[in-house]
């Protein structure tokens, strides 16, 4: 009786022992599932979580991207590692084969990849806020309203008209979710690292304010197909500055106009009453007729010194221009320049 009651014992205890393996084998492969085993797919690139979005918000662009095989397991070690309480906005690289825990360690720290964010060729305000929202979670409408804010341009030392030449071309790094006011202050500190000592007593000697070069070199870039003539087309428009001689610079024509499709600059033009329109109005106009690039900043700073007054493109459409001392040697280069434009039977 003693032995069968042993054996009695001894079968119960291995069948809870056999119970609390299974028990212990299963919790341990579900935490193994839900925290350490691979889950997320190849299907999508960057998970973008937005400043306003909750815990669930986060759940429904999981869901849609298929950012992960198993979206129950996912919501099962978020719960666990208390994911929902610190959801941290931002624009996170996701890695196939990435597991939960390594995924919720990312979201949680908010250990987001940076934007190399990229504008140039930018012609007006509208263009640029567009360009911004195409990068960064503020939409176009946060960057036109600050933009076109007179106070911030105020302190920040520019006027309504010349804020554009604050924002300098070139490749930024920025976190995705930077608000449209802490781009604004990041534009600015990059504006007073470029305009060092040395450029700005070059714009001295010009008796030209950082603004005005700016407001000089977008012209020079609206005029210059090729950086390797921007100093010469600087030096003539500098040049005429001195001798107080209108500039009539063409794309300031085209720019007061508001009709960028404009190929050839006809008389009818030309009457367009604007502050912008250097056909009309002596000196600089009062901003920048699209946003200098820093070549056309240092071609300014750096210009050509000769004695060229006037210019008109080349007959063989290179995009280089025929410069001129005098009135007469220019209406021969116009001459020839009108000519090729009739015979390419462009009108307009």
């Amino acid at each position: 009786m003693e032995v069968k009651h042993m054996n009695k014992k001894l079968r119960i205890t291995l069948i809870i022992a056999t119970a609390v393996i299974i028990i212990a084998g299963v919790i341990g492969f579900r935490y193994y599932k839900g925290f350490f085993a691979p889950n997320v797919t190849a299907e999508t690139e960057y998970l973008y979580i937005y400043s306003h979005w909750d815990f669930e918000d986060v759940m429904t662009s999981i869901g849609e991207l298929r950012a992960v095989k198993d979206t129950a397991l996912f919501r099962w070690a978020a719960d666990k590692m208390e994911y929902p309480t610190r959801i941290k906005p931002g624009r996170y690289r996701l890695e196939p084969g990435m597991n939960n825990r390594t995924l919720i360690n990312k979201l949680g720290g908010g250990f987001q990849e940076a934007v190399k964010l990229r504008f140039e060729n930018v012609r007006l305000k509208e263009n640029l806020a567009s360009v911004l929202a195409s990068q960064l979670e503020p939409d176009s409408i946060a960057f036109i309203n600050l933009l076109n804010n007179d106070s911030l341009a105020t302190a920040y030392g520019f006027d309504a008209e010349n804020f554009f030449s604050m924002f300098l071309p070139n490749t930024y790094e920025f976190y995705w979710n930077t608000s449209a006011e802490r781009f604004v202050e990041r534009m600015h500190s990059e504006y007073q690292k470029f305009w060092t000592e040395e450029r700005r007593q070059k714009a001295a000697k010009l008796n030209l304010t950082p603004q005005e070069v700016s407001v000089l070199a977008s012209i020079v870039k609206g005029e210059a197909l090729h950086t390797d003539e921007m100093p010469t087309i600087a030096g003539l428009y500098i040049n005429r500055l001195r001798k107080g001689m209108l500039l009539q610079a063409d794309p300031t024509v085209i720019f007061a106009n508001q009709d960028f499709s404009i190929r050839r600059v006809l008389y009818r033009h030309l009457r367009t009453d604007s502050p912008y329109n250097t056909y009309l109005y002596r000196g600089l106009p009062p901003g920048p007729i699209m946003m200098p690039s820093i070549a056309s900043i240092d071609a300014v700073l750096n210009h050509e010194q000769h004695d060229y007054i006037y210019m008109v493109a080349k007959d063989d459409f290179s995009g280089y221009h025929n410069f001129a001392v005098t009135h007469a040697e220019h209406n021969r280069n116009a001459r020839k320049f009108q000519q090729a434009l009739n015979e390419r039977n462009i009108m307009r």
